[in-house]
């Protein structure tokens, strides 16, 4: 009899999901030191371990470290937010394209499971949509058997995490993301390749546009703040 396959997961793995998570979430919030003492204090771990995650994290982009000051949270930037998607764009739209073609009955189950979980979450404002959303995206691409295609786009899509929530946080915009992804679902179940591969880049590229409005938002009102602040000085 075969053996069965089986995952060995130590407690640094753990530990990088869990770091990562409060990241994602902002629990840990960007540009302040991460107190590693009291965060291994926390969790109930020590700093050995912590901090294996913490440097695992920093190759994933999430976290920068800076001598004799520790690690931080990368702070979100539009050039970040147009470097991740310009990426995805590049890797995505060919990438389920080719995994609509190769996908066996199983992992066609899976993609609808994957999508029927996130609509679920978003439906009831649920932290776990990012996982989820991720866990769609990758379920479209996994099949297509290209392992280090499917490994770099699984880094870009955590580092596009907190630019997924920020992206849904606004009006309607989780209805717009549903709609796109069941469409974007129809064609890859249907396998129709240039319409996974055309619809894939245009969620994206609506994605990345949303982004680049709400950056705008954001320095526009920093703009009109240091304006008032300025008038009422004078």
């Amino acid at each position: 009899m075969a053996a069965s396959p089986f995952e060995v997961r130590t407690l640094s793995d753990r530990l990088m999901e869990v770091v990562r998570d409060m990241i994602l979430t902002g629990v840990i919030e960007p540009d302040v030191p991460i107190r590693q003492d009291a965060l291994a204090a926390d969790l109930n771990v020590s700093k050995i371990p912590l901090r294996e995650a913490l440097v695992r994290l920093e190759q994933d982009g999430l976290v920068v470290s800076h001598a004799n000051r520790g690690f931080f949270v990368r702070s979100m930037s539009a050039t970040e937010a147009e470097e991740i998607y310009e990426l995805r764009l590049k890797l995505e739209p060919d990438a389920a394209a080719e995994a609509c073609l190769a996908a066996d009955d199983d992992q066609r189950a899976a993609a609808q499971r994957s999508l029927a979980e996130l609509d679920a979450a978003a439906a009831a404002h649920l932290p776990s949509v990012g996982p989820l959303n991720r866990a769609f995206h990758m379920a479209l691409i996994r099949p297509g058997g290209r392992l280090l295609t499917t490994d770099i786009t699984a880094r870009l899509h955590v580092m596009a995490d907190r630019y997924v929530r920020k992206h849904l946080e606004h009006n309607d915009r989780h209805l717009t993301a549903a709609t796109e992804h069941q469409e974007i679902l129809a064609a890859w179940l249907d396998r129709d390749a240039k319409v996974v591969r055309r619809m894939v880049a245009a969620h994206l590229e609506h994605t990345l546009r949303d982004l680049r409005d709400e950056f705008g938002l954001s320095i526009d009102s920093t703009k009109r703040k240091t304006t008032l602040r300025s008038r009422q000085r004078a």
